[in-house]
């Protein structure tokens, strides 16, 4: 389209459970709107929106991925999300740009883990949302019960569309409930034939378009003052309604088709036309400028001061990083200096295009309310706000998900540690929600996700981008060493070999704290036993036990270690003397004091439909997990646990397995606590072991 406008703009994620059949229907709404003369499948590997070659493979998005379709003179900014959880980063990304949501309901599955989770998302973000009930072609689909769970679940369900005889390859035939009519798909026709709704159905379609009405009057005094005067609204009083309490999220719309065989696509692009909101209708993005700490209200018209926010990079082989990006305010154009705010640097705005799919057409602006692609950009990232200069605009970034699973990777040929390194940056990069770091402490290489597909898409990626192998190992758990008792005890260092020799004497009193207090040093020395300049050097030979770990190679923490003797020669003593002396007086002390190993124990979250509740918990109970309570979300269950992080290893697999993929769960760290004696012992004996390998 040319000179777009921003009140002919639609900006829409379709976003849900995994298999709802959201890239089919915007193949569908393409193959409708003639941006494409053949409609693709996931199966033969040909929709616009899946054409990676993992997605192919695959057969799933794994992205989200923006298209571009023309429905009556208004612009279609479609961005087909993932559905899998693992790639829940890219839902977020999505939601945060447009202006509404189309949330697919799968007529046979009903509500799902997904549905709740990017319900969450939505909520957040206060998105206006509408119900799409997909796949009513298919066998064992009720209409009427998963609206029922629907409207027990999100309450103000506003049902503007029936099917008629769902549940079968024939199936092409709705009820609108604003038109009342009955409207009847061609897959092969751009048009769909309208009749009267006939004897069998009019008592059903009267009834909901009652409920209808009832539901879209309670949004707006006028329109119900209208509906108590003539006892009833008429249709453009109900698409009215609709909305204003669309948009103001007092009302979810619902829709319904069968995107495969393309029933209710054209139903649907009317609904986006005549309902949805565009950019002008949804309030005002908040902004701080540059220094500043007072959010603003930006102007969205064109003439205001541009700014815009990057919402997603991806790395093209053959023009480098692609930025997509997202005009809030004022209109971005080809050639001009723009100021990256988030960065504090300027970017001079080469090409932009507008994308669909992997294919890009340039245009020479995107006014506010549009969404584009920018290339070769010099220090602009996700998440980064892009404004003029005289305004320097920051807008509110993308708040992407903490990791639930972590593995550890090294390289399976040496000397790729390099290649593996950039290929991760360039990963992370394009998916803020994978992290990456090499942990010192466990001498190992972490990489970090939303789950063990999310990980292992990504390591092959590397294999297949960056031409690197890896091999994938449990990642080490970061135990702590502590005491559970007191002690005391004597430290000496005494060393003669010709000439000067070594000399340092400490007496040491170990102490047990609370736990998360760490370390102290207590410097108890009177009468200069031990002159002042070597107690320091015994306080560093302390740390460093405390840092090497004494009974299993870990670090210590929560003791105090007082120093209050000691002697010294006037010749021999020295900073080594001494420092070695207070290692090996702590050492000494250390295993008097009933030594305990702590593990790292998280807070678990874990979603669940009920009748796999009891099943979830006996696993968590197993893996020396501690119930702390539930909670009952509509058809779920909301289970909360402490677990030791050592059990949650490739947990997103147990779960998937459990509950056939209908669990979600989330963890965050809560604290250390000590190990059973059985984990003890494992860890003692193989520190020893080691050690006597030469390998500690």
């Amino acid at each position: 389209m040319k000179d777009v406008h921003p009140e002919n703009i639609r900006n829409v994620a379709f976003i849900a459970h995994q298999s709802a059949g959201k890239t089919t229907l915007c193949e569908s709404i393409l193959h409708r709107t003639k941006s494409i003369t053949r409609m693709g499948s996931i199966e033969d590997g040909n929709t616009v929106s899946d054409f990676q070659d993992d997605e192919i493979s695959r057969q799933m998005s794994i992205t989200t991925t923006l298209l571009v379709a023309n429905h009556k003179d208004t612009k279609l900014n479609l961005l087909d999300t993932p559905g899998f959880t693992d790639f829940s980063g890219e839902v977020i990304t999505a939601v945060r740009v447009v202006d509404c949501a189309c949330v697919l309901i799968h007529a046979s599955a009903g509500i799902e883990v997904g549905t709740e989770l990017v319900w969450s998302f939505i909520s957040d973000q206060k998105t206006p949302a509408f119900f799409y009930v997909n796949h009513l072609d298919k066998e064992n689909v009720n209409f009427d019960q998963v609206v029922s769970d629907l409207e027990n679940r999100f309450e103000s369900v506003a049902i503007i569309q029936f099917p008629v005889n769902p549940g079968s390859d024939n199936f092409n035939q709705i009820v609108d409930l604003v038109d009342m009519k009955l409207i009847t798909f061609d897959s092969e026709e751009s048009e769909n034939k309208r009749s009267d709704i006939p004897d069998d159905l009019s008592e059903k379609a009267k009834e909901l378009r009652q409920k209808l009405v009832d539901t879209v009057a309670e949004t707006d005094d006028d329109l119900m003052g209208k509906f108590f005067d003539n006892d009833g609204l008429t249709k453009d009083e109900v698409k009215l309604g609709l909305r204003k309490g669309f948009n103001n999220g007092s009302l979810y719309p619902l829709l319904c088709g069968a995107a495969k065989s393309q029933v209710g696509t054209i139903g649907l692009l009317e609904f986006l036309h005549d309902i949805a909101p565009s950019p002008l209708d949804r309030p005002n993005q908040m902004a701080t400028k540059d220094g500043g700490t007072e959010a603003e209200s930006l102007d969205s018209s064109v003439e205001a001061s541009t700014a815009a926010l990057v919402f997603k990079t991806v790395s093209d082989k053959n023009v480098g990083d692609l930025s997509y990006f997202r005009v809030f305010s004022g209109l971005m154009n080809s050639g001009e200096d723009l100021q990256n705010v988030s960065q504090g640097s300027n970017e001079k705005i080469g090409q932009i295009y507008t994308v669909t799919g992997k294919n890009r057409s340039a245009v020479d602006a995107v006014p506010s309310g549009d969404m584009g692609a920018l290339v070769k950009l010099k220090d602009t990232h996700t998440s980064n706000s892009l404004s003029d200069s005289k305004d320097s605009w920051i807008l509110t970034g993308i708040d992407f998900p903490n990791p639930v699973t972590r593995i550890a990777i090294e390289a399976k040929q040496q000397g790729d540690e390099e290649k593996i390194s950039n290929g991760l940056h360039v990963l992370a990069e394009e998916d803020p929600s994978f992290k990456f770091n090499y942990e010192a402490e466990l001498s190992q290489l972490i990489i970090s996700g939303q789950g063990e597909l999310h990980l292992n898409i990504l390591i092959d990626r590397l294999k297949n981008r960056f031409g690197v192998e890896v091999n994938q190992i449990t990642p080490k758990i970061p135990y702590r060493e502590t005491i559970k008792g007191s002690a005391e005890g004597q430290g000496k260092y005494k060393k003669q070999s010709g000439g000067r020799g070594q000399y340092g004497d400490c007496w040491l009193k170990l102490e047990k704290m609370k736990r998360g207090e760490n370390f102290e040093f207590v410097d108890a020395i009177v009468g200069g036993v031990i002159p002042g300049k070597f107690v320091p050097a015994v306080e560093k030979g302390v740390i460093s036990a405390i840092e090497t770990g004494v009974i299993a190679g870990f670090p210590v923490v929560d003791i105090r270690v007082t120093c209050y003797d000691g002697s010294y020669h006037t010749v021999d003593s020295s900073e080594n003397a001494f420092k070695m002396a207070g290692s090996m007086a702590f050492k000494k002390i250390f295993k008097e004091c009933k030594p305990a190993i702590l593990e790292p124990i998280e807070d678990l979250e874990v979603r669940v439909p009920e009748e796999f509740m009891g099943d979830v918990m006996g696993d968590i109970s197993s893996k020396r997990g501690k119930i702390m309570g539930m909670e009952n979300q509509g058809t779920f269950q909301l289970i909360r646990a402490k677990l030791p992080l050592a059990e949650l290893y490739l947990y997103s697999s147990t779960l998937r397995s459990i509950t056939g993929g209908r669990g979600l769960h989330k963890s965050s760290f809560s604290h250390y606590d000590e190990v059973p004696i059985e984990i003890k012992t494992e860890l003692t004996v193989d520190y020893e072991a080691r050690r006597a390998e030469g390998l500690n």
